[in-house]
């Protein structure tokens, strides 16, 4: 049964993906602009993309350039109500002028896939990147508080180490003081250790670690029926990556093992039936991954559409 507030907003359209007997909605934030292509994935140039007919016009434009988006993933799975990732957030202060004092109406779409922000139990922090922490808290009466009041917000022990010791910049320091310190001091941040082979945390849901673009990022996988999904965080940008997984992100902490990451999770993804979820990825999202090293494609999976009432 779906749960319903009076801050949704009618006739939206959700778009959703079933996982065995799980229903996983993608919650739109807002495209990212053109530019944020060649900054983030450098060497994603017009000439690389264009030599790749199947990502146009979905992954990108007729010109080359790479479309991209940021939004969460929403599903409940052995009877918790799961968020993974939280975007970049309204009314912050932000470096990037794409992301800086939005505006946008995230937690009304959230409300209208059946998700209001206080029926969520778990938030799932793949890394705690700007674009990835930002819905973490709203301003109220001009204090940064917790948005999911009575979730447990979760992230790798690595990954709280490593920025706990980083010789922050300013942009990044304010990052933490408005979307991560607000949950650690509600006592809502729980740091999980993660071993190599992963970590079950609720029947059908692991954390994959998938370290590079930071030390501790995490993979979500979802199974359910015999099927599973596999959301990226950000191991993965951008499909451009599957033909060639050597592109690498211009803020990845260590782009060497970043490569290797995504080399290792394409090489398990080949060729099954897992569905690859993008967090970056725009419409249609997802996929499946064909192909072999350095050839692979993603073969997208239309979504499903709910329309809010």
């Amino acid at each position: 049964m779906k749960t319903r507030s009076a801050d949704s907003i009618s006739g939206v359209t959700i778009p959703y993906w079933s996982v065995g007997d799980v229903t996983v909605h993608r919650v739109d934030e807002v495209p990212l602009p053109p530019p944020t292509g060649s900054w983030l994935l450098p060497d994603a140039t017009p000439e690389v993309v264009g030599q790749q007919d199947w990502l146009r016009p979905d992954f990108a434009d007729a010109d080359g350039i790479l479309n991209l988006s940021s939004h969460s993933f929403a599903f409940t799975i052995g009877g918790l109500r799961v968020l993974v990732d939280t975007g970049i957030g309204n009314g912050k202060t932000r470096a990037n002028p794409a992301w800086h004092g939005l505006r946008t109406d995230y937690l009304q779409r959230l409300t209208a896939a059946g998700y209001p922000p206080e029926s969520i139990d778990l938030v799932i922090l793949t890394h705690l990147h700007t674009d990835h922490v930002g819905w973490n808290t709203r301003e109220v009466n001009g204090e940064w508080v917790p948005t999911f009041t009575r979730a447990r917000y979760l992230t790798s022990r690595a990954e709280r180490d490593f920025w706990a010791a980083y010789d922050m910049d300013e942009p990044r320091r304010q990052m933490f003081r408005d979307s991560i310190d607000p949950i650690e001091d509600a006592g809502l941040l729980d740091l999980l250790d993660i071993p190599a082979d992963g970590l079950d945390i609720a029947p059908g849901l692991r954390l994959i670690p998938t370290p590079g673009h930071t030390p501790g990022h995490l993979a979500v996988q979802v199974s359910s029926g015999g099927t599973t999904a596999l959301i990226t965080g950000d191991c993965i940008h951008h499909p451009v990556q599957l033909p060639h997984p050597e592109i690498s992100s211009c803020v990845d902490i260590d782009p060497a093992q970043s490569e290797a990451t995504r080399r290792a999770v394409l090489a398990s993804l080949s060729g099954t039936e897992v569905l690859v979820l993008g967090s970056h990825f725009p419409p249609p999202t997802a996929g499946r991954v064909t192909g072999r090293a350095d050839l692979y494609e993603l073969t997208p999976v239309p979504a499903h559409h709910q329309v809010s009432a």
